[in-house]
């Protein structure tokens, strides 16, 4: 059966300009990092984007690593895309990255201008696309001259492979560096994807949240519900199947019973809100504008109808505020999540 997709799906989305662009981003994106791989049936990963275009969702954002095994959530996406999605690519916000390990040798990861041009080339043929709307570098190389990864970047826009460019796990010092070779050659830096969270706030502690508000570049929040604790699936300990069970990113030595008391907290208050601990974590992340749109994965469609709510509530009050900073910064919690965040320091 064809799918036609709901036709008041843009009515259910909040949808945030990014930075100083044009270009309009739902308040919630899908990343295919997790679920998209061989590991996952083929049917639920068609049944996760039918949902989040149903809902609104109209920017789903990979890298060319994604899996396992690294290729397979773009070549998965591709052919969702020709049988699912066919005439829908105009309506639709693609992403893919470079930079993390994709194939052996020495051209097979991070900055290189070799790495990110052959990278481009192999995500557009495992998609079937002529050019992805926003390309990233994924994380900082330190061992090759920013001038030309972001040279590299820039060449791909010109060449018509990518609408745009992004960064991604850059440190607030090194992104202003970055945004000033883009904008010399005249690509501006769209958008900065970090790991944030209310339980991983790096962005705040190195002043990136205010770079990029001063800079006008856009930013989009992956682990908004840090790899699954901002949910009511570790409540009660671990469960079967779930990514701390499998390893998968999330230690499950960071479920810890004091960790897990100030999750329960925070519970408490999304329960007081009229939300799910996702909602409020996804909302957390979008309060008063410093975000564009927060990154969610999800491995049941209704996971992403979950996520998706968060937009009916985003504001929050300063005593609500206040309590969340309680249970997560007096004192620091010391949950070692899994992050880019170093990757740029």
């Amino acid at each position: 059966m064809t799918y036609v997709p709901a036709a008041d799906r843009h009515e259910r989305m909040v949808y945030n300009r990014c930075g100083n662009s044009g270009l309009l981003l739902p308040a919630v994106s899908l990343g295919l990092w997790h679920n998209f791989g061989h590991d996952t049936p083929h049917q639920t990963k068609v049944a996760i984007c039918r949902t989040a275009f149903d809902l609104g969702i109209t920017h789903f954002d990979l890298a060319n690593n994604y899996g396992p095994p690294p290729g397979s959530a773009e070549e998965a996406f591709g052919e969702i895309l020709r049988t699912e999605f066919r005439g829908l690519r105009d309506h639709m916000v693609i992403s893919s990255k470079a930079g993390y390990r994709m194939w052996e040798g020495p051209y097979g990861e991070w900055g290189s201008r070799k790495n990110l041009i052959a990278s481009c080339d192999q995500s557009l043929r495992r998609m079937g696309l002529d050019y992805v709307d926003i390309f990233y570098s994924h994380r900082l190389d330190p061992d090759t001259p920013l001038e030309e990864t972001m040279g590299a970047l820039a060449d791909i826009v010109r060449a018509g492979k990518a609408l745009y460019v992004g960064l991604s796990s850059y440190n607030s010092a090194r992104t202003r560096e970055a945004v000033a070779i883009l904008k010399d050659l005249g690509v501006p830096c769209l958008i900065h994807q970090p790991s944030y969270s209310m339980l991983n706030r790096w962005v705040e502690r190195d002043g990136l949240k205010d770079t990029l508000a001063e800079l006008g570049v856009g930013s989009i929040a992956f682990s908004p519900l840090a790899q699954g604790m901002l949910t009511s699936k570790y409540l009660k300990g671990i469960p079967q199947g779930s990514r701390a069970s499998q390893h998968k990113s999330l230690d499950p030595d960071t479920l810890s019973e004091a960790a897990l008391a100030r999750v329960r907290g925070l519970n408490d208050i999304a329960a007081a809100r009229g939300q799910t601990l996702a909602q409020m974590a996804i909302a957390w992340v979008l309060r008063g504008g410093g975000i564009t749109t927060a990154l969610i994965g999800a491995s049941r469609p209704e996971q992403v109808t979950d996520c998706a709510g968060a937009v009916a509530k985003l504001d929050f009050s300063d005593a609500e505020l206040a309590e969340i900073d309680r249970l997560t910064l007096d004192p620091p919690v010391d949950i070692n999540l899994w992050s880019r965040s170093s990757e740029g320091a």
